[in-house]
């Protein structure tokens, strides 16, 4: 059987040999030391997902995953990093990143993370594949984008399954922690200002759409609304 392929940046030689010692039982994993490396490494092989350190040489994490962005918007990013300020996470999360986890992590952890989105990925049907209507816009979550009038803005995975959440849910109020669980699969702390950034995001999608919004509900949750 395949394995799911890896694309692992990271330069500490110990932290890099014991993590990827761990998931090659699992994975077929190809680590890079540096940021340029694992770029080029990109470009030039196909993978399933990123794990990427922040502070690497010569390119480091962030500008690593927005170059990757700009080739895929769909491959999961997880960021492993030890950098902890709340800054440092959000901006991550901004660039496109799917999840965040600070060292030291367990590989339990990661792994379950890996899985999930893998998991994820996998899921989409034939059904999924069918363009659903939000007014002018036709959203296709099957491949991550959401076209108006000729003009195609493409998202990444956690964009896709968070509006396809909100659409299911379109003019109903849904609680935060439901949102969480369902599109997170959990409901801490960081993970909550995750989907505050997410759906900034989705926000300005539909900028300027009187009939489109999400609202937000003080210490309640969110209700996407849908006037048409």
């Amino acid at each position: 059987m395949t394995k799911y392929k890896i694309l692992y940046a990271e330069d500490d030689e110990t932290i890099a040999f014991l993590t990827q010692d761990n998931l090659e039982t699992h994975y077929d994993v190809v680590h890079c030391a540096n940021g340029e490396d694992a770029f080029q490494c990109f470009q030039s092989q196909e993978f399933d997902i990123c794990l990427l350190d922040i502070m690497m040489p010569k390119m480091d994490g962030f500008e690593l995953a927005e170059n990757i962005r700009k080739i895929n918007s769909e491959i999961p990013i997880i960021f492993l990093s030890a950098k902890t300020l709340k800054e440092d996470r959000i901006k991550g999360l901004k660039i496109g990143a799917d999840d965040y986890l600070v060292k030291p992590f367990s590989i339990e952890e990661l792994m379950l993370k890996i899985e999930i989105f893998l998991k994820r990925s996998q899921k989409r049907t034939i059904s999924e594949n069918l363009k659903i209507s939000i007014g002018e816009f036709q959203f296709d979550s099957k491949n991550y984008k959401v076209t108006k009038n000729g003009t195609e803005i493409k998202l990444t995975q956690r964009e896709s399954e968070l509006l396809k959440f909100f659409v299911e849910n379109q003019n109903k109020v849904v609680k935060r922690e439901e949102i969480l669980k369902a599109v997170w699969g959990d409901d801490d702390y960081f993970m909550g200002r995750s989907l505050d950034v997410f759906i900034s995001r989705l926000r300005k999608i539909f900028t300027g759409e009187t009939n489109i919004s999400i609202e937000n509900l003080h210490g309640i949750g969110f209700k996407f609304r849908v006037d048409f």
